[in-house]
């Protein structure tokens, strides 16, 4: 078995290699199969990672892991974070009101809500591309797709934050705790919405859970809350970072900007394939076995804790040619940027359209645009990875 001497995950988790984290992937490809020193073990080669993700004995409940810590407590984790067969009946209900034929009608909306951050900026020659439309317009998205108000962004926007900050993963004590108490707003924020809602129904996908009438099962007051919470957070901070980390790509390589430019929607579906490949905005996961398993050769125990390094498949060089090259016309992209098996993300569609119709109108309408800090601050969650801001300056903004 390989023992790192060098805790690699550790280096991973260190704040100081977020903006360049790929190197150290390598390193742990060396030797697919890893434990460490703290006795997490490493799974980072893609055949390794697409086995875990298929394999129904490797649990995402950290509450049947031995090491309790790293996960907050909660009584009742989201369906992201829970085995069949509860997990299986709780993402049907939740995608039999998020459609791929409601995602489409979002389309129209999603447009407008582009152009209008976008002509916010246009008597401008910089911006932010966080600030000004990678955040905005997945929150905007979200909050009307969901029912909740957009005016409450600013209240839920503090406790996300927090409750983001506790996905480092290490071993931090008042992060742990911050993020609880983010943890908490936010369900004490959603279990006043939910109660509300269930008084006087209105638009959206909540209240249409909340209502169901198709399934024999309804969600519990908890469980509606848990969902509630994770859409909100799900739907569009792993957008905000697809968003942001395709523009820092693609000004690193303006020939696939100017390509942009020329063939937008010829380009545009396997550009964002390759951006979830190259810089996927989940970098990895975890899991926990549920009896012992031999994987690669290695022996995990049941119980111990598995950090499955999408990232680093998304590189591997056994499957990928020429992995850490951008191509956005590399075929046959069968990416880990949105996990895979039973749990893959389901808010996928959504993220993909939103990066669309964003990624198009900034070809379309920024004149020479450049980046202004290069690397820029990321922001600090390893899993959740993106910069905090992303400031580029441009001739000018074509108006429409």
């Amino acid at each position: 078995m390989a023992v790192s001497s060098v805790n690699l995950l550790e280096q991973v988790l260190n704040y100081t290699n977020r903006a360049n984290p790929y190197p150290i992937y390598a390193r742990m490809r060396e030797h697919p199969v890893q434990l460490q020193a703290d006795g997490r073990y490493i799974v980072s080669s893609y055949p390794l990672v697409d086995m875990v993700f298929h394999d129904p004995q490797m649990s995402v409940d950290m509450r049947k892991s031995n090491e309790p810590g790293i996960r907050l407590e909660q009584e009742e984790p989201p369906f992201v974070f829970l085995d069949p067969p509860k997990h299986d009946w709780l993402r049907q209900l939740v995608a039999s009101k998020f459609t791929p034929g409601l995602i489409d009608s979002m389309q129209p909306r999603l447009e407008e809500i582009v152009t209008q951050l976008l002509n916010a900026q246009s008597a401008n020659q910089r911006m932010d591309i966080v600030d000004d439309l990678a955040y905005p317009l997945p929150v905007t998205a979200i909050c009307e797709l969901l029912g909740v108000p957009r005016a409450d962004e600013p209240r839920f926007h503090t406790w996300s934050r927090m409750f983001i900050k506790g996905t480092h993963l290490g071993r931090d004590t008042a992060a742990a705790q911050e993020a609880r108490q983010g943890r908490d707003a936010l369900n004490q924020y959603m279990g006043e919405l939910i109660d509300k809602l269930q008084r006087q129904p209105g638009p959206g996908l909540l209240s249409a859970i909340i209502h169901d009438t198709d399934h024999k099962q309804h969600m519990s007051r908890a469980e509606l809350i848990t969902t509630a919470v994770l859409l909100l957070i799900a739907g569009h901070e792993t957008t905000v970072n697809l968003i942001t980390n395709s523009m820092l790509t693609l000004l690193r390589h303006p020939q696939a900007f100017e390509l942009l430019r020329r063939q937008p929607e010829e380009i545009l579906p396997n550009l964002i394939e390759e951006v979830l490949r190259y810089e996927p905005p989940v970098q990895f996961t975890l899991r926990t076995p549920l009896i012992d398993v031999t994987l690669g050769g290695v022996k995990i125990p049941k119980g111990a804790i598995v950090m499955v390094m999408t990232a680093a498949a998304n590189r591997d060089p056994a499957r990928f040619e020429n992995p850490d090259r951008f191509d956005p016309q590399r075929q046959n992209i069968e990416h880990f940027g949105f996990g895979g098996g039973i749990h893959y993300c389901l808010g996928a569609p959504l993220a993909r359209l939103e990066t669309y119709i964003a990624l198009r109108s900034l070809a379309r309408r920024l004149q020479s645009p450049r980046l202004l800090q290069d690397p820029p601050t990321y922001r600090e969650s390893p899993i959740l990875r993106g910069p905090l801001h992303l400031p580029i300056g441009f001739e000018s903004m074509r108006v429409v």
